[in-house]
C-alpha cells in the first residue's frame, strides 16, 4: 500500500511516541537536559500532527486510513507522555491525585464522543471545531510546561508548579468544554437513531 505524505506524518508521530516514553521514563541525561529532550521531541511529534492536516487538507489528500489514524496517533501521543509524567512524578502525592482526576475527565470525554460517533453509526460527521482545536493545543502545552517549568521558570523564583497548575485548569476546562459542544452537536442525530 503506498501512502501519501499526511499518512506518513501521522505514522511518523506513532513511531515518536514510544521514543518520547523511553526519553522520558529511562532518562539517562541529567534532570534539566532530558526535560528539555523530552520537551522538544514532544514539540516536534506534535508539529506532525499540524503538518499532516494542513497537508492532507491543502492538497485534498484525506483517507479513510488518515481519518481513523490521526485522532488516535493524538490521543496516543497525549495520554502516553500523561502516564509518563504521572511515573515521573509519583513522589509528588499531590499532583498526583489532582493530575489523576484530570486524566480521567479527558479519557471520559474521548470515551463519550467516542460512543456518540459510533451511535450515529457513521451517518453523520461532526467536524472538530474551534474549542476542539484549543483542547488540543491546552494538552500540549499543558505537557510542555511541567517538563520545562522546574528547569526553565521556576529558577527566576516563582512558586513551585504555578504554571503547570495554571495550564492543567485551562486544560481541564477546554476539554469539559468542547466535549460539551460536540454532545449537543451529536444530539439531535443521537435522538433520530433511538
Amino acid at each position: 500500500m503506498k501512502m501519501n505524505l499526511p499518512n506518513k506524518l501521522t505514522l511518523l508521530r506513532v513511531i515518536m511516541i514510544p521514543i518520547f516514553m523511553v526519553v522520558m521514563l529511562f532518562p539517562i541525561l541529567p534532570e534539566t537536559w532530558w526535560r528539555i529532550l523530552g520537551a522538544a521531541l514532544f514539540v516536534f511529534t506534535s508539529f506532525t500532527d499540524f503538518l499532516d492536516g494542513f497537508i492532507a487538507r491543502k492538497f485534498n489528500l484525506v483517507t479513510d486510513f488518515g481519518k481513523l489514524m490521526d485522532p488516535l496517533a493524538d490521543k496516543l501521543m497525549v495520554f502516553g507522555a500523561m502516564i509518563c509524567l504521572l511515573v515521573r512524578y509519583s513522589e509528588d502525592r499531590v499532583f498526583c491525585i489532582i493530575f489523576a482526576w484530570v486524566i480521567f475527565i479527558l479519557l471520559l470525554r474521548e470515551f463519550a464522543i467516542t460512543g456518540l460517533r459510533a451511535m450515529v453509526s457513521g451517518s453523520v460527521s461532526v467536524a472538530a471545531n474551534w474549542a476542539g482545536k484549543v483542547k488540543t493545543v491546552s494538552q500540549i502545552i499543558f505537557i510542555v510546561v511541567v517538563l520545562l517549568e522546574p528547569v526553565v521558570i521556576e529558577p527566576l523564583g516563582t512558586p513551585h508548579n504555578l504554571f503547570t497548575y495554571i495550564t492543567m485548569a485551562f486544560m481541564t476546562f477546554m476539554t469539559v468544554f468542547s466535549g460539551y459542544n460536540y454532545v449537543r452537536a451529536y444530539l439531535p442525530h443521537l435522538s433520530k437513531e433511538m
